[in-house]
This record gives structure tokens, sequence and C-alpha cells, in this order.
């Protein structure tokens, strides 16, 4: 039998206080498991609402590109400053430290190489490999307009029933063809089409016009696409419309990697996303830690 004696009688349960049950952060989300929650907590910032995650997936169709030579040298050091990594699961493995603590998004779509048709992709991992990961959520290619365009909208659904069974969210990415209009038009359908089936957050590029409403017609969270390297001012004043015209964060890679000085780069990304600075100010920020970054490896 358990000691009773001593136990405080006086105990105070808070009667005239009402039960409290915040809603969840982020938008489209609140009726999602706990467990699903807590994955994209790990993908979004609680506190800001919005993401920086750092793009490092180009080699699964592309091979070694420009500045992914070497994952172990040129962006382990840049993982400390990413609140997520989208990345393949051999590249996790062999490279990314187990104890970096960081929300990992998955690529869980692929098959054709550049020298294919790149819509012709099927899922590529196993649920309980992902499981095994630990991942935070999967990231599938969806290519509306596409050739393959039914076959990659199914991969992403049954990859939708996959996660839904075992509480892991997943990331519709909207792919553009080299013959696909990049318009508002267009991606406001393509990322309606990934919420509408499913997508827990989806992936699309943004446009200078109409951008807004893109994010305004989707029902769940939309994390800007990085997309091709633009000097470092333009990249921060991308960030920085976005996220104000509806955008929960950024998913970059070639703006961040190949930036002159990766370090400093992402974290004035960092400043623009979470803080909310004005371009002109985070690009200062970058020169500042620029510049220190070049005396250091001068000494």
């Amino acid at each position: 039998m358990p000691d009773v004696d001593g136990l405080n009688e006086n105990k105070e349960f808070f009667v005239d206080v009402p039960v409290s049950n915040a809603p969840f952060f982020l938008k489209g989300s609140n009726a999602l498991d706990w467990g699903m929650q807590n994955r994209l907590s790990r993908i979004f910032t609680p506190a800001s609402g919005k993401t920086v995650m750092l793009a490092i997936d180009h080699g699964y169709f592309q091979g070694p590109t420009s500045g992914l030579e070497r994952c172990d040298i040129n962006i382990v050091p840049l993982v400390p400053f990413a609140d997520a990594l989208m990345l393949t699961r051999g590249m996790l493995r062999t490279t990314i430290p187990s104890s970096a603590g960081k929300g990992v998004v998955l690529r869980a779509s692929g098959g054709p190489s550049i020298l294919k048709e790149l819509s012709n992709e099927q899922i590529a991992v196993d649920i309980e490999d992902a499981l095994r990961l630990n991942v935070s959520a999967m990231a599938v290619q969806v290519f509306i307009g596409g050739e393959f365009e039914t076959q990659s909208v199914h991969n992403m659904t049954r990859l939708v029933d996959i996660g839904n069974r075992y509480g892991i969210p997943v990331l519709g990415v909207t792919a553009v063809g080299k013959n696909m209009t990049r318009d508002a038009r267009y991606f406001r359908l393509a990322c309606r089409i990934c919420a509408e089936l499913g997508a827990h957050f989806v992936k699309t590029y943004y446009v200078d016009k109409g951008f807004e409403t893109v994010t305004a017609s989707c029902p769940v969270p939309i994390v800007m696409a990085g997309g091709k390297k633009l000097p470092e001012y333009d990249a921060l004043e991308m960030a920085y419309r976005a996220v104000n015209e509806g955008a929960a964060g950024v998913d970059m890679g070639r703006n961040i990697f190949q930036s002159e000085a990766p370090a400093a780069m992402i974290q004035a990304v960092r400043k623009v996303v979470h803080e909310n600075i004005k371009p002109s100010e985070a690009f200062e920020f970058y020169q500042g830690l620029k510049a220190a970054e070049k005396k250091t490896f001068a000494k």
C-alpha cells in the first residue's frame, strides 16, 4: 500500500479557470492528429509560424549540383542555421549528423534523371524507412500539366494515405516543366489541387504578380521555393515579398549554397523570414557577416 500520510489535502483544481485548448498555429492544420502537428512543429517555428528550409535534394535527378559536390564540407556547417532540411535518405544517412536536431523533409519521389522525362516519377521511399529515419515530413513532386500529371498526382495521394496512417505529413511540390507558364493562374491551380487532394503543406515558386492570390486560395501553408540562383539582394527581396504575401516560409537551396558566403546568406534569410526585416537591412547584415567570415579565413 502507498504511504498516504502527510498528503496535502489542499489541492488546487482551478475550478474557476476554463480549460485551455489553444488552436494549432499553422493554417489548415488544427484538425490534424497530435503526431502530425508535432512533426510540423519541427519544420515550422511555433514562435513565428514560419520556416527556413534548406533544400539539398537536387542530386536525386541532377547528380552532384554545383555547391553540393561535397555536402559534408559545404552543407553540414549550414545545418545549425536551418529550421529543416529537404533531402534524400541517401544524403541523410551518409552525411547529416543524427545529433543535428533539425526537422527532416524527406524526398519520397523519384525515378527519371535530367536525361529523361522528369514527370515520370514514382514513390521512391517505403513508409517503414521514413519511420526508421524519424522524418518530419515526406515530399513528393506533382507535375500539373506534365506528361505524367495523373501518375504524379496519384503518387501524392497514395503518399498522403500512407502518411495519414502513420502520422507523417506530406509536402506537395509543384513542379514546372520547361514549356509551362509560371504565373499566378498556374500556381493557383497546382497548389489548390495538391491541397484538395490531401497535401498538408505545399511548396511552390514565387511570382511577381498575384502571388498573394496563390497563398490566399490554398487552405494549407505554402512554402516558397528558392528556384534558380539570384544575386543575394534579389533573393532576400523575393523571400521578403513571399512571406509578406502569405508564404509560411522558404525552402532555399541554390540561393544559399551557391552564395559567395552561404553561412551569412542563410542567416540573412532567417532575419527576413522570422523577424520580417526589410531586404536592405538583411543584405547589410549579410555583407557584415560575409566580411567577418573573410577576416576569419584570412588569419
